[in-house]
């Protein structure tokens, strides 16, 4: 019993794929919180474009291209 104890701590057989499945893990991690942060951003420009499509004040300083992207940063 001990003989099989020791070699079962002793191997180290699928140790690289426990690692490469943290290391993808983590990877997917921080594409969700990267591809969040954007979304937020984007959603936000787009929520100003069409304040300005809506209000027809698309030559006035609110519209301006950078006041728009300004408000989602």
């Amino acid at each position: 019993m001990k003989a099989n104890i020791k070699r079962f701590l002793k191997e180290n057989n699928g140790v690289t794929a426990i690692e490469y499945g943290l290391i993808a893990g983590l990877v997917a991690v921080a594409i969700i919180v990267g591809a969040t942060s954007l979304g937020s951003s984007l959603n936000s420009v787009f929520t100003n474009i069409g304040s300005c499509l809506t209000s027809g004040s698309g030559t006035g300083t609110s519209c301006s291209p950078t006041s728009i992207f300004k408000a989602a940063a």
